[in-house]
């Protein structure tokens, strides 16, 4: 085990024909990130489609995580929700589920006061016992944990190990790192960056579809060679490029679909599958990288 240090793709939820979890696609997607060595994933995050999935949905992926990784990477379950009632219940079921480690958005939608916030956490932390990671996403929540609230969290949580910090306060890792967290950065074109100020890793929907790239960015960077790390990072970005281009769910399915020859579905609605356009732009785009159907399925030979 990595000690939750390197690279976790934040894992799609592929989807049936009719609109289902798509048990068989997902466990090849851990496969093929896992042969291509990542040290785990972010399990049914904002990637992962969790807050468009019912809470049995979201239990059952952390069934199908657990028992396909069986022990050989880390697997970071989120279980966010609105409630403290609901997230206690998704933390409960996934240290049963047999998950390393939980993350959790903050309360969102109504705005809370830190000290309900910590309480929060307290809550969760305790309903699972496992290591906690703050999901800080202000983005998306409209609340963001700054150093001073993550302090607070700190100080009331015992089972806090860290945070994926996706805010755009990119400085603030440094003062995260100094506060002895692990600071995974959620802006897969910042890892080379951020690992140089104390981030301990990256965690992304990009590195899904393509996990060698950030891989050989760990891996550079941690044997010392800076510009071998720059030019995986340079390649690596690119991939980030076309995700966002053609939208996270339906791009990142549609990117693994072609790589795995696995189809991964569409996009839970109101998400959109991929166009044909943007189809065209994939398989374009992917010779243009070298990261072709044949090579994805050699990785994982």
């Amino acid at each position: 085990m990595s000690g939750f240090r390197g690279v976790y793709p934040a894992i799609i939820t592929p989807m049936t024909a009719n609109g289902e979890l798509n048990e068989v696609a997902f466990r090849e997607v851990m496969e093929f990130n896992i042969r291509a060595g990542v040290h785990g994933f972010w399990v049914a995050g904002g990637t992962g489609e969790s807050v468009l999935l019912d809470d049995e949905e979201n239990m059952r992926i952390a069934e199908i995580a657990s028992d396909q990784s069986a022990g050989r990477i880390e697997n970071i379950m989120h279980v966010g929700a609105a409630t403290t009632k609901r997230a206690t219940k998704l933390a409960e079921h996934a240290a049963k589920a047999g998950v390393e480690a939980i993350c959790c958005v903050p309360p969102f939608f109504y705005r809370q006061t830190d000290e309900a916030m910590v309480e929060h956490y307290r809550a969760v932390g305790a309903a699972a016992d496992l290591p906690l990671f703050v999901y800080n996403l202000p983005q998306s929540t409209g609340v963001e944990i700054t150093p001073e609230l993550m302090s607070k969290i700190q100080d009331g949580v015992p089972q806090l190990k860290g945070l994926k910090h996706s805010a755009v306060t990119f400085a603030n890792v440094r003062a995260f790192a100094k506060m002895g967290l692990n600071c995974l950065i959620g802006n897969s074109l910042l890892m080379l960056p951020a690992l140089t100020i104390g981030a301990t890793g990256c965690v992304d929907g990009p590195p899904n579809v393509a996990p060698e790239l950030w891989v050989e960015i760990w891996n550079a960077y941690h044997s010392g060679d800076i510009p071998r790390a720059e030019a995986a990072q340079d390649k690596a970005s690119k991939v980030t490029d076309l995700v966002r281009q053609l939208g996270l769910h339906a791009g990142s399915k549609a990117i693994l679909s072609e790589r795995l020859g696995i189809d991964m579905g569409a996009p839970r609605q109101p998400g959109q599958p991929i166009t044909p356009e943007g189809q065209s732009i994939i398989l374009e785009r992917l010779s243009e990288l070298g990261l072709t159907r044949d090579l994805a399925l050699q990785s994982a030979d």
